[in-house]
């Protein structure tokens, strides 16, 4: 699966401009972790909300995306049916725990 499309990056802010809403969400599909990107530098670094071990807001980047495997080695893959989400509103879903960087 391609991880970012020609659309993908068309919508996603420039980097640094504290864009309020994550547009990209990408997963484990054999694990636990969900990234959501909201800014993109247009080459491989993403800014968004990472729901790992704990939420947190910081920098994150696609080469690192595209070299990870989840628990039993599948890749990590886009979510074609998200829709964008008030980065608010994704802090705050599941156990509440939020970290800010």
């Amino acid at each position: 699966m391609m991880l970012m499309t020609k659309a993908n990056r068309k919508a996603l802010q420039p980097l640094g401009t504290e864009a309020p809403e994550a547009v990209v969400k990408f997963f484990t599909p054999d694990g636990q972790w969900t990234w959501y990107a909201s800014e993109f530098d247009g080459i491989d670094t993403f800014f968004g909300l990472v729901d790992g071990v704990h939420k947190e807001l910081g920098y994150f980047s696609l080469s690192e995306l595209q070299s990870l495997r989840g628990g039993l080695g599948l890749p990590i893959e886009r979510d074609r049916h998200f829709k964008p989400t008030p980065l608010s509103e994704l802090q705050q879903d599941g156990d509440q725990t939020f970290a800010s960087w």
